[in-house]
Formats: C-alpha cells, sequence, structure tokens
C-alpha cells in the first residue's frame, strides 16, 4: 500500500523515496495504484514534472481509485471504468468498496504507434481458503478483459500494469490472458532479476502481516506486467526486475508490494517500403478455444455460486427488515392502548418505549439499504453470467469452424482403388 493519509506507516516519507527513484531511474511509463490522496499525486506529478511531463490521476470511488499514470510519451487520451462488483459497504475495514477500484486506459504514441496502457486494481483476496470475494474478483477480471478488447481495437501495442490480487493460475487471470492474448512479462522475459519466484508480496516486509501470504511462506505473485503486440507490431520483454524489501539507507521498503520494472522491445511489421502489415503470428487454434471455453465455464460457474450466495444474503435481509416491521407494529398497537381504553396507563416505560421505537426504526433502515445493495449485486452477477453463457455460446460456434481431428477414422479410410470392408452390423 503506497499510503492513506493519517494511517500508512511513514507515507510521505516513503512518496518522498518513490519520486526519488523515478527520477533515478526515468522509465517510460509508470504505472501506480493506491496513490490515495490527490495531494501525494500532485507531489510526485511536481516532482516527476522534468522526467514525465504527462501525467494522469483517475478518480473514482468515495476515496479515488487510486490509479496514476506518468509517462515521457503525450497522452492523447485517458478513459475509466469503475467495476460493477467492488466487496461490500459494511467492509469498512477492508476498504475496497470505498477506494472504488476500476481500470484505468492512457492513449499514448510511441514513435508511429499507437499504444494502449492500462492500469488496475482488483479486489484484494484477504483469506484465500474462505474467499468471499471471489465472486467479485472474477467478475472484475472478466469486465477487465472486455474493457480491454472492446477498447483497444485500434492500438498497435496493448500494456496492462497492476495489481490483480491474483496468482498466476487464479481463474481470474487465467480469463483475462487467454481471452485477451496479454502475455506475462515474468514469463516471457530471458533476464530476470528480482524476488525468487518473481514474487511481489514477500514475507520479510514489514507493512504486510503472515496472514497475507499464508500459506505460501516466501510470498505470493500478485502484482503484474502484461503485453500484446498487433499486426502493426510485435513486443517483447527483454529483461524484467523486481525491488527485493528493503531499501539502502532507510529503515523501510518503499511499499508492502515489490515495484516492477519490465524493459519492452518494440518491433514494427509495417514494412518501410510500401507502408503495408507485414504479417505477424496470432492465429486462433481450436486448442486455444477449447481451453477458453473451459475457462469461461469454470468463471461462469464461480459467479453462479456468488449469485446463490447474494441471493440468500437479501433473503435474510428481507426476512429482517418483516421482522422488524411486525415489532414496529406491535409497539404501535401498545402505544395505542390507552386511546382505546380510557384512563389505562402506558404498559411500558417512555423512555423503553423510545429506544425499542429507535430499534425498530434502525433495523428497518439498515435492512432496506442491505435489500438495495444486494439486488444491485444480483443484477450484477446475473449480467455477467447471461455475458458468459453468450460468450460459450460464441466460442462454440468458432469451434465448429474448425475440421474435426479423427486419425482413428482416417485409418479405416481403404486404399485407393479398393472397396470398403464390410462392417459388423452392430458398430
Amino acid at each position: 500500500m503506497l499510503g492513506i493519509r493519517y494511517l500508512s506507516k511513514y507515507c510521505s516519507q516513503r512518496y518522498h523515496m518513490i519520486g526519488e527513484l523515478l527520477c533515478k531511474e526515468k522509465p517510460d511509463i509508470v504505472l501506480l495504484q493506491e496513490v490515495w490522496s490527490e495531494k501525494d499525486y500532485l507531489f510526485l506529478k511536481k516532482k516527476l514534472s522534468c522526467t514525465h511531463p504527462y501525467t494522469h490521476y483517475f478518480k473514482s470511488g468515495v476515496i479515488g481509485s487510486g490509479l496514476a499514470i506518468f509517462s515521457k510519451h503525450r497522452i492523447h487520451d485517458t478513459l475509466l471504468h469503475r467495476y460493477s462488483l467492488n466487496g461490500y459497504p459494511y467492509m469498512a475495514h477492508h476498504g475496497d468498496w470505498f477506494g472504488g477500484k476500476a481500470v484505468g486506459m492512457a492513449v499514448l504514441s510511441l514513435g508511429n504507434l499507437t499504444a494502449n496502457v492500462y492500469v488496475t486494481h482488483l479486489h484484494a483476496e484477504y483469506n484465500r481458503e474462505k474467499d468471499s470475494y471471489l465472486a467479485h474478483r472474477v467478475v472484475q477480471a472478466w469486465e477487465l478483459q472486455q474493457f480491454i478488447r472492446h477498447t483497444s481495437a485500434g492500438a498497435d501495442v496493448v500494456i496492462l500494469g497492476g495489481d490483480l490480487n491474483m496468482h498466476p493460475q487464479d481463474l481470474g487471470n487465467r480469463l483475462l490472458r487467454s481471452y485477451t492474448g496479454l502475455r506475462d512479462a515474468y514469463a516471457e522475459t530471458a533476464k530476470f532479476d528480482g524476488c525468487e519466484g518473481g514474487v511481489t508480496l514477500i514475507a520479510d516486509n514489514p507493512f504486510i502481516s503472515q496472514k497475507e501470504i499464508f500459506p505460501f511462506e516466501k510470498g505470493i505473485r500478485i502484482d503484474y506486467i502484461l503485453f500484446k503486440g498487433s499486426s502493426r507490431a510485435e513486443i517483447g520483454c527483454d529483461s524484467m526486475s523486481t525491488t527485493k524489501g528493503s531499501v539502502a539507507d532507510s529503515p523501510f521498503p518503499f511499499s508492502d508490494h515489490e515495484a516492477l520494472t519490465a524493459e519492452l522491445k518494440l518491433d514494427s511489421c509495417v514494412s518501410p517500403q510500401t507502408g503495408n502489415d507485414k504479417p505477424c503470428k496470432n492465429p486462433d487454434s481450436a486448442g486455444n478455444l477449447a481451453e477458453l471455453v473451459d475457462i469461461v465455464t469454470e468463471a461462469r460457474t464461480e459467479v453462479k455460486v456468488g449469485l446463490h450466495c447474494a441471493e440468500r444474503m437479501r433473503y435474510t435481509a428481507a426476512r429482517t427488515g418483516v421482522m422488524g416491521l411486525a415489532l414496529l407494529f406491535l409497539e404501535l398497537a401498545i402505544a395505542a392502548v390507552p386511546w382505546f381504553a380510557l384512563g389505562a396507563e402506558q404498559p411500558f416505560p417512555q423512555t423503553s418505549f423510545y429506544l425499542l421505537a429507535a430499534l425498530c426504526f434502525a433495523v428497518l433502515l439498515t435492512t432496506f439499504l442491505l435489500y438495495i445493495f444486494y439486488t444491485i449485486e444480483i443484477k450484477s452477477l446475473q449480467g455477467a453470467e447471461d455475458q458468459m453463457r453468450l460468450a460459450v455460446g460464441s466460442l462454440h460456434e468458432k469451434l465448429r469452424g474448425f475440421p474435426a481431428t479423427q486419425p482413428h477414422c482416417a485409418s479405416m479410410e481403404p486404399p485407393e482403388g479398393q472397396e470398403p470392408p464390410a462392417r459388423d452390423p452392430e458398430e
């Protein structure tokens, strides 16, 4: 976590350290998450004004999305998409709902090529064994891949960086990479310098608790740089590195997450003589489509599980609200006793009567708000499940366009000029 003012430890000192590091390293593009305070963004903007003159801060939610981009190259356009599901407002100690998790896009010019650069931060996991946010994170991954696919059609290069809060083989990660064709810089690079296994949340970091990485003793890899080219440009990763926790001349690291740096190499596929696109390899194969069908089906199953859970929670909220309403009517009936029985005294003390009324109204208001919230969650989950169902049908249609491979049938074909052998009627 880069810093929540007045809550995070050594917040201003760490922003100063990050600014010094970026001024020294001078990367072409910087993607930051968890910059929750706009004052901290403005500090970095001023600090990097000479090296990175083009910047943008993506605003969302109550305290902001925390997403920011700094670039040496001109930013021509930006767009923000806030995820439809983002945790629960009553889980205030987690804070994801208030942060307004989102994906931000910036369109940059890299020479004669157009690059779509995305920065995002997905919902945290908190408990891997009992992950109550899994359906939300899967829907976020689904919306992220949709956003990238639909906005990058005209881009020559696509780069995504951010805290995905997912392990490399987690469902949402596989869904994102399989659907978009994005490649993992860590898996692609031939030269790596950093923490073992590329982990970005390490056990030695003083800003994290062991619960965050349990049961992985050495740490987990949840931060990524992903990329892909197009028919006009090929892209690869020459080298990649991460910070390693401790910082020289400082008693604490930059953040609870390790920073990622990737050196990407761009090769234009446009012929300088003709100006036409050279053929670049990017075919869809039957095997890839079949794998994608399985992944989307698995994601759809997880969304259905989340949907059933949300429906149960809405039912519980409605039932509690009905009980609160019945209690309120009972109290009103008791209050009406003196009106119908002249001279009768109020059976309850006045203070207790008012406290009970306040409790009834509090229960009704809370359950009403929860009912609305769970209804919104159910609609979002239903919408995502419907989209996945359509996607699976479309993928099946594409699969039918591939010739079926049946080697066992081919071996039974008779040689040319011979009659086919007689078959057993039972076959």
